[in-house]
């Protein structure tokens, strides 16, 4: 059955035709929709996991219980899972398990762009890599059949284009392969050093193998055209390279990543004159080939850095492409802001108005660091809030410090933001941790996590208790303030951070966005009153605008939280329309 599919779809329907029964995963952009889509089909377990460590250690119990598994993320959740990954490198599986890891080249909704490749070697598991929906979906099943044949997880490659693009898949029907019984095996499933140490050579001979297999497998293959310029490629790099270049040159196309065919590619680059490879980020298949002894050209050509485009790739190989509309004058930046009625908003005009350092954290919250508040100091990894403030305290000294918090959203908290409070509380130290609780996994798209009490499918599921929790850590001072009234955050923050002890505060309100979430009707001004000031613009809100020496609301985005009647004196902001024009 022919379907039009994103990338990610195409993955999940590749999962429940090869038989999966258990998929866990933590949500992260471009990856997410793997698993929201998995979802979808009958008779798949699925679930958020608290972060990407237990959701890979969850997939790898299942397996070991018999049942074909997988689990999914983005690159930096790579890092996360990478514990568990290594070492199950050497334990191998007993049902299938893969894990499909996207990449974000240009850094669309990351922190860096690294490149999962090298996980790949790291780790010894071998890595597919496909180049579009169709290939999505038939690697995701091959991977399988890889999995259970040579004993190992594998990794599936993709990236923000190959995710969030869609084509043609064939679609087949679910088959599922019959349970695999458990059978105890400490020398196998118990790695420590006198088990792992026979382990080793096994995962080496393993990946021997799996060379000798990417020699004659077909999703390596070459396709021969002119002999002038060969081109070796992978993923979407492969897409370009075919749309620019057609039968002009020939093309290795390389669906298994690693380990790669060093025959094939051997014979490929001593058949045409000149060898270039096309790949986005890092040299990984352009060092490979020269580590051969073969003299090719990449990145002395394209860029190290950045996500590539038709263009891009035209350019650096000589091929003629479209410059795009020149404009007279450049367009007008449009930063992203947070949303009318956010929830983070009132929080960060406060910080911004005490001039508090703010250690941040990953989430829609870190647009805290922009304009106009600019109330955010760092970023750097989920749960890095909590544990970096702690460290600043520590150097500072507690009194110099006093003036710090760190902001860390409710999921980010759950996935990585507790140890940190762990550590906070064991250790000692002043640190105020504000939990910012808008009751959902916002930057990736409302998905539900482990303090929203409700689970991938809509329904009631265990609910952690922050506060409760936060208090069995050891921490003392806990309290609960509603981020839209801004005398109560300015009173929690002044008050907590003063305290001769560590802090959390809990700043609660659902996202604005949230269909459960029913907000007031929108405000109006009475342009009468308004006298120009601009305080409430302060606050950052897209639904005011300055207009001249007045303010503009959008009644089509105000959502009525009333935090900018809080900022004016004159009262110029109404609940009605006709209290507006009286």
């Amino acid at each position: 059955m022919k379907m039009i599919m994103l990338g990610n779809e195409a993955v999940a329907r590749g999962l429940y035709d090869a038989g999966v029964c258990f998929a866990s995963s933590y949500p992260g952009t471009p990856s997410t929709e793997i698993t929201a889509a998995i979802a979808k089909y009958e008779g798949v377990y699925c679930e958020w996991a608290p972060n990407e460590k237990v959701s890979l250690e969850a997939a790898w119990g299942a397996s070991l219980g018999g049942r074909r598994a997988f689990s999914g993320m983005k690159h930096v959740g790579l890092n996360v899972a990478a514990d568990p990954l290594f070492t199950m490198s050497y334990t191998g599986v007993n049902a299938g398990v893969v894990v499909a890891v996207a990449d974000d080249p240009g850094m669309h909704s990351s922190q860096n762009e690294q490149d999962s490749r090298h996980y790949a070697v790291s780790s010894k598991v071998p890595m597919l890599e496909p180049s579009d929906s169709s290939e999505c979906y038939l690697y995701t099943k091959y991977a399988y059949e890889l999995s259970e044949e040579y004993d190992t997880p594998v990794l599936v490659r993709l990236c923000t284009r190959i995710s969030h693009s869609q084509s043609v898949i064939d679609a087949g029907e679910r088959v599922l392969p019959p349970i695999k019984p458990y059978e105890k095996n400490i020398g196998k499933n118990v790695m420590m050093p006198s088990t792992a140490v026979f382990r080793h050579p096994i995962v080496e001979e393993r990946t021997q193998k799996l060379a000798a297999l990417a020699e004659i497998s077909p999703l390596n293959r070459i396709e021969w055209g002119g002999t002038d310029v060969g081109i070796i490629c992978a993923g979407t790099s492969y897409c370009y390279v075919k749309e620019i270049c057609g039968v002009d040159v020939s093309v290795l196309k390389l669906g298994i990543i690693y380990p790669m065919p060093d025959r094939m590619i051997c014979e490929f680059a001593s058949k045409v004159k000149k060898l270039i490879v096309v790949e986005e980020l890092d040299p990984f298949i352009e060092n490979h080939v020269k580590s051969l002894g073969i003299k090719c050209s990449g990145k002395d050509m394209l860029p190290i850095c950045g996500e590539f485009t038709p263009n891009i790739v035209a350019k650096a190989l000589g091929y003629p492409f479209a410059e795009g509309p020149e404009f007279d004058a450049a367009l007008p930046v449009r930063p992203p802001v947070m949303c009318a009625g956010c929830s983070h908003r009132g929080v960060f005009y406060t910080l911004a108005k005490l001039g508090t350092t703010v250690f941040g954290d990953i989430g829609c919250y870190t647009l805290g660091a922009g304009a106009p508040h600019r109330s955010m100091d760092t970023s750097l990894c989920m749960g890095t809030s909590v544990s970096g403030l702690h460290g600043f305290m520590h150097a500072e000294g507690n009194e110099a410090a006093k003036n710090c918090v760190c902001v860390i959203g409710d999921s980010t908290f759950i996935h990585s933001g507790v140890t940190g409070l762990i550590d906070i509380a064991y250790n000692g130290g002043d640190s105020t941790v504000i939990i910012l609780d808008n009751s959902t996994t916002g930057m990736t798209g409302h998905q539900e996590n482990p303090s929203t009490g409700i689970n991938i499918w809509g329904e009631p599921a265990g609910k952690i208790d922050l506060e409760a929790l936060c208090r069995s850590l050891g921490i003392k001072r806990v309290r609960v303030t509603d981020p839209y009234d801004l005398a109560a955050c300015e009173t929690a923050i002044k008050e907590e951070t003063a305290a001769k002890e560590p802090s959390v505060i809990i700043a609660r309100r659902p996202c604005a966005l949230l269909k459960k979430v029913k907000n007031n009707p929108p405000l109006f001004i009475d342009e009468d009153k308004c006298r120009g000031c601009m305080m409430c613009m302060k606050i950052g809100c897209p639904a005011l605008t300055s207009a001249g020496k007045k303010i503009k609301l959008d009644a089509t985005l105000c959502v009525g939280c009333e935090v900018c009647t809080q900022l004016c004196k004159f009262e110029a902001f109404k609940n009605n329309r006709a209290e507006a024009d009286a």
